[in-house]
């Protein structure tokens, strides 16, 4: 074998080493700490994330604008658009109030570590358990809605529909008793970024929605 024709296959071996190394160093840069936030967070520990629930981008074909977010609730998976067949995708959990709405809505408003307030409806269900927080949880790492939240309207009104973060990572991909949508606090950050308020949204509740 030629010196040129070897040196050739060894600068070609090592893009393709240098591809497949760079899921893993984007999972750590994507998941690592974040001490610049309010309530500091931890680096993720990535073994505590299915490699399929970690946030990356991916092809997707979609009749959606760019910037449009897409919940796709029976995959357990959000898809920011991209455009051009590409988008953002990111698993995530889905509690009963996340099987409420479905079609369109729009981002209402937004907001860094929220206060969290139970809905009547969460009241009357458990009053018990629910109507010492009628007051409001204030932000921070114990509070149900996590680092960020996305409020979606529909017509001038909240929907209460949310996604969010969550302090219960290990409920991403599953079907939650309560909640709507939730993200890794490290995910809805990276949302929480890219989205405006205004910005459009999707939510498919069965597999034959566009």
């Amino acid at each position: 074998m030629s010196i040129s024709r070897r040196g050739f296959l060894l600068g070609a071996s090592a893009v393709l080493l240098a591809g497949c190394a760079t899921n893993g160093t984007s999972d750590h840069a994507n998941y690592s700490d974040r001490m610049e936030e309010k309530f500091p967070l931890k680096a993720m520990p990535l073994d505590k994330i299915k490699p399929e629930l970690r946030r990356q981008e991916v092809a997707y074909v979609t009749p959606h604008a760019a910037g449009t977010v897409v919940v796709d609730t029976p995959e357990r998976r959000l898809y920011y658009v991209l455009g051009n067949g590409r988008a953002m995708r990111y698993g995530i959990g889905v509690g009963r109030q996340g099987y409420s709405l479905a079609g369109s809505a729009y981002i209402g408003r937004k907001a860094e570590w929220p206060t969290w307030t139970p809905t009547p409806n969460m009241i009357r269900r458990d009053p018990k358990k629910n109507m010492k927080y009628a007051g409001g949880v204030p932000g921070g790492l114990n509070n149900p809605l996590g680092a960020r939240a996305i409020y979606l309207y529909q017509g001038g009104n909240d929907t209460m529909f949310r996604i969010h973060g969550t302090n219960q990572p290990w409920s991403i991909g599953q079907a939650m008793s309560s909640g709507c949508v939730r993200m890794l606090n490290h995910d809805v950050i990276d949302l929480y970024e890219r989205v405006k308020t205004g910005g459009r949204v999707h939510v498919i509740q069965g597999r034959r929605e566009a």
